[in-house]
């Protein structure tokens, strides 16, 4: 699949600023939902994977990262719920959300999370972190194109998470 094929997009249903912020803060807070529903249920992958544009980015300290919305995206989704469970995750939660509208269809969104983690000495670890991510709004529906975040593994082994 071409990464660029949306290039004859018709540009008509653009939002305005305003309305491009509410959108972003509206989608995130039914990613927050989605999230949260599949640690104590079963994973609606697809809901997830209409969170994302057909290609995207993902950077942090270890290294950047090409990624496509296909097959391959949908199981790594399921196995990262897999693996927040297996960690005791029991909630994710937004903290805030700092939305900067970059043009009629672009949309940079800082949103700071907090996890709740349960260790099975029945310790409680809560961690605070921070996303950024890149959006694409068009017809009113936003799609993550890229992210970035910091070292989740480190932070994970400092908190006895996971093995060190």
């Amino acid at each position: 699949m071409n990464c660029d094929k949306k290039r004859g997009m018709d540009y008509s249903q653009m939002q305005n600023p305003k309305t491009t912020r509410q959108l972003v803060h509206d989608f995130f807070t039914a990613y927050e939902n989605n999230f949260n529903d599949a640690l104590t249920g079963e994973p609606d992958i697809e809901k997830t994977v209409m969170n994302f544009a057909d290609c995207f980015v993902a950077a942090n300290p270890l290294g950047v990262m090409c990624g496509k919305n296909d097959d391959s995206f949908r199981g790594g989704i399921f196995q990262g719920f897999q693996f927040y469970r297996s960690i005791g995750t029991k909630y994710v939660k937004i903290v805030s959300i700092s939305v900067t509208t970059l043009d009629e269809v672009h949309a940079m969104a800082k949103v700071r999370w907090q996890t709740l983690c349960i260790k099975p000495d029945g310790g409680r670890e809560s961690i605070d972190f921070e996303v950024i991510y890149l959006l694409q709004v068009l017809a009113g529906k936003p799609k993550i194109f890229a992210y970035i975040t910091g070292d989740e593994r480190k932070v994970l082994r400092e908190r006895g998470l996971i093995p060190g």
